[in-house]
């Protein structure tokens, strides 16, 4: 064996000033390096004429997931992407989206989707997370509300695993009255605070003097004939 060198070996560089033969660091080329897989996972369910992944494309992701096309889950992932219209991802979005994410992979992207649920179900996103389902409806330019039957099937979305009785009676009502045939975000919001708020099914705290909307006080009045029946 060799006598050990009394001479102290220097630290070795910090790896963030570590440079290649280029002259970029390490960590800058592996920022690159995950930014092209990105790249190269938008363009595989991208529209090349539109350069954008539209809903074909959307459909296409959600085979490769295993997950269904109306999973609220892929909701929630338009929610992290902050795509603005229903149906498409632009290529800003998804990279803004998958960075905040951590994924640069199909494989990852799967797995996050798991972990995506847990963070939307923080108080601090869900509200958040819940407006922003309605407002990915309003496909039609100065649109401000949504019809009647795709508020029941968002309702079904994104409250059903919570609140289930709320959601199926609330359902029925929407279903059966005849006096709203689409709904407004200030309503939606207050179909969320109703469902976290009063309590069910004897709706003993609900005060129509608390400014409910109407809607929901006709849905209470409702609920109550029915019980009586």
């Amino acid at each position: 064996m060799p006598p050990r060198s009394t001479k102290r070996k220097s630290a070795p560089p910090n790896s963030s000033s570590v440079t290649s033969s280029d002259g970029r660091s390490v960590s800058s080329k592996a920022k690159t390096k995950g930014m092209e897989k990105v790249d190269r996972l938008f363009n595989t369910y991208a529209n090349s004429s539109l350069n954008m992944i539209d809903p074909d494309g959307i459909e296409a992701l959600c085979s490769d997931l295993g997950v269904d096309y109306t999973d609220v889950r892929i909701l929630m992932f338009a929610w992290k992407l902050k795509a603005e219209k229903q149906g498409y991802f632009t290529l800003d979005e998804w990279q803004t989206g998958l960075k905040a994410l951590g994924v640069d992979s199909l494989s990852k992207l799967k797995k996050a989707l798991t972990e995506l649920e847990n963070e939307v179900v923080e108080p601090s996103n869900y509200n958040n997370f819940y407006s922003y389902a309605f407002r990915y409806c309003l496909t039609e330019e100065k649109q401000k509300s949504v019809d009647i039957e795709s508020i029941c099937e968002l309702l079904n979305l994104v409250l059903g695993a919570q609140f289930r009785s709320q959601v199926d009676l609330l359902i029925e009502y929407l279903k059966v009255q005849n006096d709203y045939k689409v709904i407004n975000l200030d309503q939606w919001v207050q179909f969320l605070r109703f469902c976290q708020e009063i309590s069910f099914p004897d709706l003993e705290n609900y005060d129509a003097d608390q400014a409910w909307p109407l809607i929901l006080d006709n849905f209470v009045e409702w609920m109550r004939e029915k019980h009586k029946c």
